[in-house]
């Protein structure tokens, strides 16, 4: 992911900032507990397509 993508790059909920979890391949919003995956490259910023993530999921990125 590059970097420079990453910082223009907001949770399209909160409008908050997003980590790179570079092990899932997601982008993940602490703030909403939200993983935005990524595929081919290409970072799908869609609520819809989101992985909410578990209260028991330690967000390590």
């Amino acid at each position: 992911m590059d970097k420079k993508l990453l910082e223009i790059l907001a949770c399209p909920l909160c409008k908050g900032e997003l980590v790179h979890d570079r092990k899932a391949n997601e982008l993940i919003c602490r703030l909403d507990r939200l993983a935005f995956p990524i595929t081919d490259g290409i970072p799908v910023m869609l609520v819809s397509e989101a992985r909410e993530l578990p209260p028991t999921e330690e967000i390590d990125a």
